[in-house]
């Protein structure tokens, strides 16, 4: 069975710059998939790596603008 969250871990559509960053966290969800139980906690898991895996793409293109 597909996990339909792992749609949100593919960077193949990204710069490279950018695929640098999120290709690891997509390692790991899939890694996540691939070894732990589905459960809640899995489900879980995935959710705050996707958070993490967003934030890092965003500093990595983050740009500072005075208020």
């Amino acid at each position: 069975m597909e996990e339909a969250i792992l749609q949100f871990f593919k960077f193949e559509h990204l710069p490279e710059k950018l695929q640098t960053i999120s290709k690891p966290f997509g390692d790991m969800a899939n890694w996540i998939v691939e070894k732990l139980p589905r459960n809640p906690e899995r489900t879980t898991a995935l959710r705050k790596l996707l958070e993490a895996k967003d934030a890092a793409v965003r500093a990595n293109i983050f740009v500072a603008t005075p208020i």
